[in-house]
């Protein structure tokens, strides 16, 4: 895309680290955070470890994959046309913007982008050093699930690929990444909370493919919902949200997570709030409160299972 289509900022030129926050999208950094917490505090209930510099690392490191994720994922979506150009648009909420902005060229976006995954992969190298051969096979899966989500040649997210890679790194992922962090070994439990947190980051992403069904068709970007069409999107989001609670129960029944993370029931409201905005007649306004309603609906459903297991953990249940 001509570089000549950026529009300049309104209120003039913010600082440094202003611009490089939103090129991050520092808003969504919040998901792979509460995932990795997720794990670690689950590791902490279940093998009663928790080395706390080994989840700084891993914490850091994840949220520099997703910040790196972002900028490449924008790169790509901009140079394909399939971000607007109007960044004022209710349409393109999401994206980080700085390039339509005039903040950041693409290039600047791509390489920052790359720094972020080279720094990211450095520390998971420490950690692959102190944890061993587990975290290095996850942490190769993670790099290259994140840049080739939207990069050339492979493009996933072109592809209908994007929901479920989404699902498998930032929830089963991360949270079993974590995990083995903490405790050294993997365990069911913490596999099946994953794929709870990595359905409800999931549905966010429904949420915002489900806005973009008509741009993301007329750019050749085939995600699940430009693919299955508005009503089976929306039918999906609503699976994606049951199936988190669902998966929670069952592992409450089968006694590998303790009785008080029934506390997510607690985050109900949040998710029937989501639904109904995408379900409505809304629009685009309506969509994107719906993303901002499934990323508090992630992190709180986060919290809930974290404070769970410190709970349980202090009274020994």
């Amino acid at each position: 895309m001509d570089q000549t289509a950026t529009m300049p900022h309104p209120g003039g030129q913010p600082g440094v680290i202003r611009i490089w926050l939103q090129a991050s999208r520092a808003f969504t950094l919040a998901m792979p955070f509460m995932s990795v917490t997720v794990g670690s505090f689950l590791a902490f209930y279940a093998a009663h470890a928790f080395p706390v510099a080994r989840y700084v690392a891993a914490v850091v490191a994840a949220m520099l994959l997703q910040a790196g994720a972002n900028m490449v994922n924008d790169y790509y979506d901009y140079v394909k046309g399939t971000d607007l150009d109007n960044w004022e648009s209710p349409d393109a909420f999401g994206p980080g913007l700085v390039i339509q902005q005039g903040l950041l060229s693409a290039e600047q976006i791509r390489l920052g982008g790359l720094v972020c995954f080279a720094l990211g992969s450095l520390i998971g190298l420490g950690l692959v050093m102190v944890c061993g051969w587990p975290i290095l096979v996850l942490g190769l899966i993670g790099v290259l699930g994140a840049y080739f989500y939207t990069a050339a040649p492979l493009s996933l997210a072109y592809r209908g690929l994007g929901d479920f890679m989404v699902f498998a790194l930032m929830g089963p992922g991360y949270v079993l990444g974590a995990y083995y962090v903490g405790a050294e070994q993997f365990s069911w439990a913490a596999g099946l909370v994953g794929c709870a947190m990595g359905l409800l980051c999931s549905s966010l992403l429904q949420a915002n493919n489900l806005r973009d069904i008509d741009n993301d068709r007329k750019h050749g970007k085939w995600t699940v919902a430009a693919l299955i069409g508005r009503r089976a999107g929306r039918l999906e989001l609503i699976i994606c949200d049951t199936l988190a609670y669902v998966l929670v129960m069952v592992c409450i029944g089968l006694r590998l997570i303790p009785w008080p993370s029934v506390a997510v029931l607690l985050t109900l409201p949040r998710a029937l709030d989501q639904i109904r905005l995408v379900s409505g007649e809304g629009g685009a306004e309506a969509h994107n409160q719906a993303m901002a309603r499934s990323g508090q609906l992630q992190f709180e459903f986060g919290l809930a299972l974290v404070a769970a297991f410190i709970v349980s953990w202090a009274f020994g249940w």
